[in-house]
Formats: structure tokens, sequence, C-alpha cells
């Protein structure tokens, strides 16, 4: 039921509002704490942060600073097929035939958030919302940031400073709770 109305202010472009977020992500985080765990977009107001210090111990935040150009980019050059879920990305994965599936044949179709001007009013609030967090972690002393518009130049330095947070794991430990 939250999922579904997260959703509706996701197709009309705006961003979720906190108590509606930090319910469903709180929700996701119960249980997690025998874990190591990543967060990808949350929080992204202050009072979502708030919320999360409160129930949770952070270690790190990290902010992957790339210019929004690039983000809108990369966003409306994605398609999909929506009885696969197959994704294609215009830059990077193309299908063999522009808007047609691969497999079927069948069109492909951009998702209402993948639209340009609706990256463009979701970019546009992030900024206004996000700016914030990243000082109020900031003044924590966990903000880490890496600056960059290409994924295989920016990894290998957060690799390696996430290599200085986590605890030395093997592929055969890394599957079993510690």
């Amino acid at each position: 039921e939250v999922g579904i109305l997260a959703k509706s202010y996701i197709d009309r472009g705006q961003l979720i509002p906190d108590d509606i977020m930090t319910r469903l992500m709180l929700n996701e985080l119960k249980g997690l704490d025998r874990y190591n765990w990543l967060l990808d977009g949350f929080p992204r107001t202050v009072a979502q942060a708030e919320a999360l210090d409160k129930e949770c111990q952070i270690d790190t935040v990290i902010d992957l600073d790339v210019p929004f150009e690039t983000i809108k980019y990369r966003l409306t050059a994605r398609w999909i097929h929506p009885a696969s879920g197959r994704v294609y990305n215009l830059e990077f994965s193309p299908p063999k035939v522009q808007g047609i599936d691969d497999i079927t044949g069948e069109p492909l179709v951009q998702r209402d958030d993948d639209k340009p001007e609706t990256v463009t009013k979701r970019l546009q609030a992030y900024d206004a919302q996000t700016r914030p967090v990243l000082e109020y972690y900031r003044r924590k002393g966990l903000l880490k940031s890496f600056t960059g518009t290409e994924t295989n130049k920016i990894w290998p330095h957060i690799y390696a400073f996430l290599q200085t947070k986590l605890p030395d794991v093997s592929k055969k430990d890394a599957a079993t709770p510690r």
C-alpha cells in the first residue's frame, strides 16, 4: 500500500514525501543490524537523515558528484520492454533496431520517470532537498565525495575507499551473516 502511494508521486515527477519514504526504508532496514549495507538514494532530506540516525548508526555517506546534464542524458536514454523488464540504454546497450526489443520485436517504451521533462523536475527537486543533507553529514564528519562523469573512472576510487571501511571478507564468508 505504501509502495503504491510512493509510485504515484514518482509518476508525477515528484519526490516521495519524507514520512512515506522513511516508513518504507526503515521497514526494510529492520533486522539488517548483523550486516554491512549500503543505501542508494536515501536519505534525501534532512528529516529523513535525522529519522535514519535515530534508528541506525551511520558510518559513512558517499556523495557521487555527477553533473545533472550527465544524469539527465543517461536517464532519458533508457528504454524498456514492458513485458519482460529488459532495459536498454541508447548510449551503453542499445537495441539492435532502435525502439524495438531484440528478442520479441515488440516496441520499447520510455518510463514516465525517464522522460526529459520529468527527469528535469526530479533533478531540480533532488538538488534543492539534498544539498542540506550533504551539509548535515559533512558537519558530522561522515561525508566523502567523488566527482566525475564515468563509472569506470569513479568506481576504483570508491572501491578503494570502501575497502578502508568494510571488514575484509572472503567470498566464501560473504554469504554468511556475522
